[in-house]
């Protein structure tokens, strides 16, 4: 979902972990990451849409991904 939503955007986007950064386009990219749940990430936005793009993916983890708990 991750890079779906970061598609949409035209902004570059990366996430950065653990001094990791990653491509958050790339389903390979955020797949190497290994995030477990609470882990701490920085979202890196750069580009026209960077803010639109930023508010949909915080959104996206705020809503715990859809998921049903």
């Amino acid at each position: 979902m991750i890079v779906r939503t970061a598609s949409k955007f035209k902004a570059d986007f990366f996430i950065e972990k653990d001094g990791y950064e990653i491509n958050g386009k790339s389903i390979i990219g955020v797949m190497t990451l290994a995030a477990e749940q609470g882990a701490e990430l920085v979202l890196v936005m750069d580009g026209e849409d960077e803010q639109e793009a930023l508010d949909a993916l915080v959104g996206l983890f705020e809503d715990g991904f859809g998921e049903v708990v």
